[in-house]
């Protein structure tokens, strides 16, 4: 991974950090463009689906992906298993020393299949490039309030 590597500081424990960081119920929250999200079978295990209904091209849309990695509460990753566009996302949560406060780096990647070849490089990676900054200024706001 490494398309696109985003990190902040957040005024709280890490549990409390990877629980909300990690449950799709809260991605509408902070993320752009996300309109729903839950865990299929609501329990976060390895090969557990994720669903989330995402805002694409004007239209709503739903994505799948799988949960890949599961380390509470440090780890935590999905990958989009179909559609032309599928991204791989982890997030890792580390305490800081001295603090009731951690840092939260999210690594997003892209690969793109059929026309997702062409629509990666010229669209998806600029717009969340964007929306990477937005997400998680708001991420932080949500969490430190």
């Amino acid at each position: 991974m490494g398309t696109i590597v985003t990190k902040i500081e957040v005024e709280r424990k890490p549990d409390e950090v990877f629980a909300y960081v990690t449950d799709p119920n809260h991605f509408t929250e902070w993320q752009a463009n996300v309109t729903g999200g839950h865990l299929e079978g609501g329990e976060p295990v390895v090969g557990a689906k994720c669903l989330t209904r995402r805002k694409i091209g004007g239209r709503e849309r739903d994505v799948t992906s799988r949960l890949t990695e599961f380390d509470p509460p440090r780890a935590w990753a999905v990958h989009g298993d179909e559609g032309p566009i599928r991204s791989t996302v982890r997030v890792s949560v580390e305490p800081i020393a001295g603090r009731d406060a951690s840092t939260v780096t999210i690594d997003l990647d892209f690969q793109g299949h059929g026309i997702g070849k062409l629509i990666v490089p010229l669209m998806v990676i600029p717009q969340s490039r964007k929306e990477m900054v937005q997400n998680m200024a708001r991420l932080k706001t949500n969490l430190e309030r």
